[in-house]
C-alpha cells in the first residue's frame, strides 16, 4: 500500500481526494500550502504527493521544484482546475509526473496515481 501526501489549501478538496485515494492507498499526511508540502515530504518521504497548483504561502509549482531538487525520484501529481493548461505545462517541466483536473473523477484519479507509481518504480 503506497503512502500519499495530499496538499491543497481547500479542506474540502483534501477530503475528496483522501476519500478517493483511501480505496487503494494510505494517506501519509496532508498539507495546506507548498511550504508544508516540502517540509512534510522531507520528513515523511511518501511514495507520492498530490499537490494543488494555486495555494497561499508557496504555490504548487515552486513546491514541486523544491521537492524534486531534494529528491529527483519524487513522484508528484499536480492538481489543477480547468483552464490552467499553461500552468500544468510549467508544472510538468518542473518535475511533476502527471496532473489531475478538478472536479475529480474517482476512477481517473486512481488510474493516474497507479500509473505514476508503476512508471517510476525501480
Amino acid at each position: 500500500m503506497s503512502k500519499i501526501l495530499v496538499v491543497d489549501d481547500s479542506s474540502f478538496m483534501r477530503l475528496m481526494l483522501k476519500d478517493i485515494l483511501r480505496a487503494k492507498h494510505e494517506i501519509a499526511d496532508e498539507g495546506t500550502n507548498g511550504q508544508e508540502a516540502v517540509e512534510k515530504y522531507k520528513k515523511l518521504k511518501p511514495d507520492l504527493v498530490t499537490i494543488d497548483m494555486i495555494m497561499p504561502v508557496q504555490n504548487g509549482i515552486d513546491a514541486v521544484k523544491e521537492i524534486v531538487k531534494f529528491d529527483p525520484a519524487a513522484k508528484v501529481i499536480m492538481v489543477s482546475a480547468m483552464g490552467q493548461e499553461l500552468l500544468v505545462e510549467e508544472a510538468m517541466q518542473s518535475g511533476a509526473k502527471a496532473f489531475i483536473v478538478k472536479p475529480f473523477q474517482g476512477e481517473k484519479v486512481l488510474e493516474t496515481v497507479d500509473r505514476v507509481l508503476k512508471e517510476t518504480k525501480k
